[in-house]
Order: C-alpha cells, then sequence, then structure tokens
C-alpha cells in the first residue's frame, strides 16, 4: 500500500476489511497478514483502488 497516494476513499476497507482499515491519519493501511479466503477480495479491491496505492504479492 502506497499512503503517498492514497486518497482516503476508503474502498479497500469498505471492500476488504480483513485486511484494510482507516487508520489514525486518515488514509487506509494494511494492518495484519492477509487471510487466504480475504485474497480474492483484496485483489479485487486493489484493481479497484482509484489512484492504485494497493499492490498485493
Amino acid at each position: 500500500m502506497d499512503k503517498n497516494i492514497c486518497v482516503a476513499c476508503g474502498m479497500c476497507a469498505d471492500g476488504c476489511p480483513e485486511g484494510f482499515r482507516m487508520g489514525a491519519d486518515g488514509l487506509a493501511e494494511g494492518f495484519q497478514d492477509l487471510p487466504a479466503e480475504a485474497l480474492e477480495d483484496a485483489q479485487q479491491v486493489a484493481a479497484d483502488c482509484p489512484v492504485g496505492a494497493i499492490f498485493i504479492s
């Protein structure tokens, strides 16, 4: 996740709460190891991120 380009839209936290949340600074952040069952949701929010700030490895 590149917080330098995040626009705090919240789409990732809404679409994949198992892996993303809104941080104290108002920007999205990954906050834990992504559970295997959430991988598909994480890949979708990465594809949908309006600024391309999410990278799933």
